[in-house]
């Protein structure tokens, strides 16, 4: 997928115009490109249109017009637009009590480092998790978290021939796995284009 760039954006009156209609459009594109991992862990699978949301969005919330600024919101986020042999997910540790969540995310520390995807047939991927900074510690793991799968050609051919793909939590804390639907395998495997 290309990566953003200026001309690719609205200008923030453009964009107030149709944030609305834009809005629902991603919302709904993005539900689609939703994996709820149990009940607790959402892998959202982000690609060029759900970035333009959030650099959109980000220029709306800070007033950001001029040109230095846009090309720093572009930075911060193209790198979460896959680049054809691999999927990038925002992970979402959701639990709507906040003593509850604060529990939670202390028991389930390192999880960013236990989501695994597997093609049937194929040796299962560990995810790349928080590239640009961590947002675990020592303590607790933090509510949201960015994650890379890379996946070979031979798995990238096996998804699109129709194989089984499931996704994972190997924490010992939370072991739960999922097999995508055929309509999520073949969104996502919009991907590798």
């Amino acid at each position: 997928m290309q990566k953003l760039t200026r001309a690719d954006l609205l200008t923030l009156e453009a964009y107030a115009q149709q944030r609305s209609e834009f809005r629902t459009r991603v919302i709904a594109h993005k539900k689609k490109r939703s994996v709820h991992i149990g009940e607790h862990l959402t892998l959202i699978f982000e690609d060029r249109l759900s970035v333009q949301y959030q650099v959109q969005e980000m220029l709306r919330i800070e007033r950001i017009f001029e040109g230095a600024g846009i090309q720093d919101e572009l930075d911060a986020y193209n790198p979460l637009i896959p680049d054809g042999g691999n999927l990038k997910a925002t992970l979402l540790i959701e639990y709507p009590h906040v003593e509850q969540r604060k529990l939670e995310l202390v028991r389930l520390r390192n999880i960013e480092h236990a989501i695994v995807l597997s093609v049937q047939g194929h040796t299962p991927i560990t995810a790349i998790a928080d590239e640009d900074m961590e947002r675990s510690n020592d303590e607790k793991t933090a509510a949201v978290h960015f994650l890379r799968f890379e996946l070979d050609a031979a798995m990238i051919a096996n998804w699109n021939a129709g194989a089984p793909i499931k996704i994972a939590s190997t924490l010992p804390a939370m072991p739960i796995e999922v097999t995508l639907t055929p309509e999520q395998r073949c969104m996502l495997a919009a991907d590798f284009a």
